[in-house]
């Protein structure tokens, strides 16, 4: 154990797999992430392979019966973040929304919560719950982006810092301003202490290019089904992807069709290819 000048103690061990997270950015070789809402999927995204685990905020919400979109408290959220760190061996990164704070001294405290809870990793949103000023200006989101630097380093943990701007997926600007405003804001979150940039809602190869060209960092992307392909991305420079929330929405579409199904016509068919309950039991079983 190590005890920083506050007391507080982490283990080595989480300084180990944070350092280790840092190193899985790799536009060569990007790091894709396929989401976990709850310590099932944290498990059986660990088991297929994978070399970490990052939460999703709106799995993770509509699993502990909250919409997305800061609606879920934080004590909850932290709670599910340190159930899914101590369930598996390999690095964990919490997508934290905009913070779980008005402020960005509460944006602070969460991620130093977020970081007891054994995370080495955090998305921190630049989306405002206001729908008429769907994003923060970018001074703002840059002193609550500089809370969380403070706040990681007081830990001593070298938290990476994922600074995602709804610019794209928010919708709320121009086609032609966007790319400028997205690399302004990516500037501005870099200089405030973030460490990667998260842009979700573009998949166009030549745009991803021109983000990866500009950002001086490591540039994350969002896909789902009929997005360019994990090479493709690659090729563009892009150093970490990530399914988001389209693996839960999967998984729930399955019980809403064999629901229908089993009320409809009676029959199961769509309860078919099911994981074997021994695995995923097993899965869980597996000695801590």
């Amino acid at each position: 154990m190590t005890t920083q000048h506050d007391g507080t103690q982490h283990d080595r061990t989480q300084h180990d797999r944070a350092r280790a997270f840092r190193t899985l950015h790799r536009p060569s070789s990007p790091l894709a992430l396929a989401n976990a809402w709850d310590v099932a999927s944290a498990r059986l995204i660990e088991a297929a392979g994978s070399a970490a685990v990052a939460t999703t905020s709106a799995g993770v919400a509509w699993s502990l019966g909250a919409a997305d979109g800061n609606e879920i408290d934080r004590e909850r959220a932290v709670d599910l973040v340190a159930r899914i760190a101590a369930a598996v061996d390999v690095p964990v990164s919490a997508d934290i929304e905009s913070g779980f704070g008005a402020t960005a001294a509460e944006v602070g405290e969460t991620v130093a919560q977020v970081i007891a809870a054994g995370a080495v990793g955090v998305n921190i949103e630049d989306a405002h719950t206001d729908p008429a000023v769907p994003l923060r200006p970018a001074a703002e989101q840059a002193a609550r982006i500089a809370a969380a630097r403070a706040a990681a380093e007081a830990t001593g943990v070298p938290l990476f810092i994922n600074a995602r701007t709804d610019t794209y997926l928010s919708g709320a600007l121009d086609e032609s301003v966007r790319l400028r405003e997205t690399l302004d804001r990516a500037r501005t979150y870099l200089a405030a202490g973030a460490d990667g940039i998260f842009v979700p809602g573009v998949t166009d190869l030549a745009e991803v290019a021109a983000l990866t060209d500009g950002i001086d960092a490591p540039v994350n992307i969002l896909v789902g089904s009929g997005a360019p392909s994990v090479a493709d991305l690659a090729r563009c420079g892009v150093a970490r992807i990530s399914l988001g929330s389209s693996v839960v929405l999967s998984a729930y579409a399955v019980v809403r069709r064999a629901i229908e199904e089993l009320l409809g016509t009676g029959t199961y068919g769509g309860l078919a290819n099911g994981l074997e309950y021994g695995e995923l039991n097993a899965l869980m079983r597996r000695a801590d």
